[in-house]
């Protein structure tokens, strides 16, 4: 992105781009034919039961004027119209988290307020959202998107992680909550006797807790060892929504035996009931807002602005991420001007402004660079097998390939060359073609094997397009009408929902693993290096990870302890947007410029495992299973991002395998494994083994073949002595 604050060139740059595959974008959708429903389907259910948890939430912070018709009428509405007319299809709009906050700040201030109070909330809230709008358009058309690199991963996973523990605040507060009478509930009522009162707060907790275990399990269920492949995919994509369903059933079962009310559901009003249209109309009423007031609208508007500004940008930014591999522009300016149009919009018709919203954005791109996946890898596994069936030679099996690959791709001149994402599997193939002396013979399985090869050597790519976005929306219209049912819910569960969104943004967040690392045994910190790992680990010192680890805790917890202060609590975005400053200015003086890129690199580089022999230790020799699934790790992972699978830096310092030459190593087709000594996890490890009474000098690497490492033309003998 251009970075340039000339009034109106922003926005006028991003139309320009996108205009260009606007019509790509609706027949790469329609192109897809089914299969879109997958991805469709998993987003709908991302967005939409926290939506209806804010909307329960906002009826019990705003004494029923907001509700969850309001939230989702607001979700739907800027969905449809963003997946129609905005610059960046992949963004999903919602109601969020830091939304639920300002309006309740918003009200207890208007409810204390003899001249404002409940009854023009709505009106004064309007006028929030029109400064808000003013704002917005002029952060727009003046260009403020274009320090968007500016927002380091510092800035980035510290409002991520802040997100998750808002989530699981609110799961907590309100499974506490259970055990309480409402305010304003009749006391005398046969549910809020101690005994039932008891009673519905341990089977809330039963519900809460067998969602969150149920549902972490399942988004797991494609490293299970039982089921077939697409049953397992099936759990892990719609098994969160299915334990919803599962665990409504579930607290039916008491029947009659228990009073009405237990457990309790959720109590928002049908959007055709009698006064629940009355938002609609709240334009009439901003009139009657005291001139004091709409002047004063400006304060929380401002902090509003900004943390909208803030919450669009990361979000559109965690969606178009480079590993994501993205052919088509972003469009930061222009889609913050039309966030400012549909606050504005939001505003005048009395329900809560939607945003960009995190973490449904990433999982949004990720379960569209699956559909590309499978789309992608189904053409080439039939290419493949047809061409084996006419006896095909190598030469001739990788130009039908190549062929069925660009069919596969969108003609837009933003794409580099198609035959660049199959180089790799070309010259893989051809060194193992050349090494078993078949060259010129009839392709088979010895050969090539279609089942694993092409997963294991297809890019990372995304299907861009319009559709998914819009059908989401369209669904999240029909939860409107089926209100009658949602009701049905119990609120235990959607607090168990809250718990396992929480816990579910954590893994791929930077800032947590080192969290983690912190408490990390020393005697463990060689596992760490084991798994996928951030290259921080193996080129920044101990201390500097805990130094700047406990920097950021620090201002987390500040961020988090002032949305607990009743006014100065809408100032948590500024206290977001300064850490971009701080990390420009301040930082820099307090760690080392190397270590510091390391720590808040733009991207999150990972390092590959380094699998090693500790048969010394018990517990026998690492390795990588040759039956992995792809989907399983890189595409979808909990992370809002694909990871690398390998690393120059590391390899050329620590001599590690990319996991494409180490798998080729193990395999008996090739040359035989050398084993390399790994001085960095024979570091962190112990050196004496308590099973043998021996010291060990190193640990040799397994899986480490001829030492090759990717070049621009090709594969070339690796010099250990380069840097």
């Amino acid at each position: 992105m251009e970075e340039t604050f000339v009034p109106f060139r922003g926005i006028k740059n991003d139309l320009n781009g996108r205009l260009l595959c606007y019509k790509q974008d609706w027949i790469g959708g329609f192109t897809a034919g089914y299969r879109i429903l997958a991805p469709t389907t998993y987003i709908f259910f991302a967005s939409a039961i926290p939506v209806i948890s804010f909307g329960e939430q906002l009826h019990r912070s705003t004494g029923g004027i907001l509700t969850g018709a309001q939230t989702l009428a607001s979700t739907a509405i800027c969905g449809i119209i963003h997946s129609i007319f905005g610059g960046q299809p992949l963004l999903i709009l919602g109601v969020a988290e830091p939304t639920v906050i300002m309006y309740t700040f918003m009200y207890n201030f208007a409810k204390g307020r003899a001249d404002l109070g409940p009854k023009l909330f709505l009106a004064w809230a309007a006028w929030v959202c029109v400064w808000t709008s003013f704002l917005l358009i002029l952060f727009a058309i003046l260009g403020a998107c274009s320090i968007i690199n500016r927002f380091t991963r510092i800035a980035g996973e510290l409002f991520g992680l802040l997100i998750a523990m808002l989530f699981m605040q609110q799961a907590i507060t309100g499974a506490v909550d259970e055990f309480r009478i409402p305010h304003g509930e009749d006391r005398n009522l046969a549910q809020f006797q101690p005994s039932w009162l008891f009673g519905n707060g341990m089977f809330a907790l039963v519900l809460t807790f067998s969602l969150l275990f149920t549902g972490l399990r399942s988004r797991k269920a494609r490293s299970w060892c039982y089921g077939s492949g697409w049953l397992r995919g099936l759990v892990a994509d719609y098994g969160v929504p299915l334990m919803v369903l599962v665990w409504t059933a579930v607290s039916y079962a008491p029947g009659s035996n228990v009073p009405s009310g237990i457990p309790r559901r959720l109590a928002t009003p049908n959007p055709w009931s009698q006064g629940a249209y009355s938002n609609w109309t709240v334009v009439k009423e901003m009139l009657d807002v005291p001139l004091l007031y709409i002047f004063g609208a400006f304060i929380p508007a401002t902090m509003i602005a900004v943390l909208y500004y803030f919450d669009h940008s990361v979000a559109s930014q965690l969606a178009q991420q480079k590993e994501f591999n993205l052919r088509k522009p972003s469009s930061y300016h222009y889609d913050l001007l039309l966030l400012g149009f549909l606050t504005i919009f939001c505003g005048l018709v009395g329900i809560p402004p939607s945003n960009g919203v995190i973490p449904q954005s990433p999982m949004h791109t990720k379960s569209l660079a699956t559909l590309k996946h499978q789309l992608v890898r189904s053409k080439l596994v039939t290419t493949v097998r047809k061409s084996m069936q006419k006896n095909s030679t190598l030469g001739q099996l990788y130009g039908n390939m190549q062929e069925a690959y660009e069919q596969m791709q969108t003609p837009l001149v933003y794409q580099p060359p198609p035959d660049l994402a199959l180089k790799e599997l070309k010259e893989t193939t051809i060194q193992l073609a050349a090494s078993t002396g078949n060259m010129d013979a009839p392709v088979d399985e010895s050969i090539f094997n279609v089942d694993k090869d092409v997963d294991d050597l297809l890019p990372v790519e995304v299907k861009e397009q319009r559709l998914s976005n819009l059908l989401q929306s369209l669904m999240v219209v029909g939860c409107l009408a089926a209100m009658p049912i949602i009701r049905k819910i119990p609120t235990s569960v959607l607090w168990g929902y809250f718990a396992f969104m929480a816990i579910e943004s954590l893994p791929g967040n930077q800032f947590w693993e080192r969290i983690l690392f912190l408490f990390t045994a020393p005697s463990r910190r060689y596992k760490v290096l084991q798994q996928y790992h951030a290259t921080f680990l193996e080129t920044v010192p101990f201390k500097t990870i805990a130094t700047f680890t406990i920097f950021q805790t620090c201002y987390l917890l500040a961020c988090f302890g002032i949305t607990w202060v009743p006014i100065a609590g809408v100032l948590f975005p500024l206290l977001i947007m300064l850490l971009v400053p701080a990390r420009q200015y301040i930082l820099p003086k307090l760690f080392k410029g190397a270590h510091l890129q390391e720590l808040d690199a733009a991207e999150y580089e990972e390092a590959p495992a380094l699998p090693c022999n500790i048969t010394g230790f018990g517990l026998g020799s690492m390795g990588t299973s040759a039956n992995d699934e792809i989907l399983d790790e890189m595409i979808t992972r909990s992370r809002g991002e694909v990871k690398h699978t390998y690393s120059p830096r590391i390899t050329s310092s620590s001599d590690c395998t990319p996991i494409h030459e180490s798998k080729s190593a193990l395999s008996p087709r090739v040359a035989e494994a050398k084993q390399i000594y790994s001085p960095r996890i024979s570091e962190l490890r112990h050196t004496y083994s308590p099973h043998r009474g021996e010291k060990h000098s190193g640990t040799p690497l397994v899986g480490q073949g001829k030492n090759m490492s990717p070049s621009g033309s090709g594969l070339r003998p690796h010099n250990p002595t380069s840097s």
